[in-house]
């Protein structure tokens, strides 16, 4: 299916589209995985075509309302009318919280016996060459 087609559908029918798409994808790698698909190509086809259908929706997305929602029509009647926009409510500043107290002499020789390995293994020794006597 062609994005300029795509383009022309709603938002609804794409997501249904997506769905039957994605079913299908499903069915054909269970297919191909117990040998009883015959045309491997359409696992290709049919992930481009969700990719096409996902690329549509991200663009009608991105349009400033809601795809399934009608953007607002300012009428004359409305026009004029001024609302006052509500503030939001001041935050109040962060608490500070003090820094953690620094651990004891103790603590801290048992913390980094404890982020210390336990115990490596012993390196061998190097091999060193014998002659054979003749």
């Amino acid at each position: 299916m062609k994005a300029k087609d795509l383009h022309e559908r709603t938002f609804e029918d794409l997501r249904e589209l997506e769905k039957t798409i994605t079913k299908d994808l499903f069915e054909s790698r269970f297919k191909n995985f117990t040998n009883r698909l015959d045309d491997t190509a359409s696992l290709r086809t049919h992930r481009r075509e969700i990719a096409r259908i996902k690329t549509v929706l991200a663009e009608k997305g991105r349009t400033g309302t809601p795809p399934t929602q009608k953007s607002p029509v300012i009428t004359e009647e409305h026009a004029g009318e001024d609302k006052p926009i509500p503030k939001a409510a001041a935050s109040k500043p962060a608490k500070k919280v003090a820094p953690p107290a620094a651990p004891s002499s103790k603590t801290a020789v048992a913390a980094k016996k404890a982020a210390a390995p336990k115990s490596a293994k012993p390196k061998a020794a190097p091999k060193t060459e014998t002659r054979k006597k003749k």
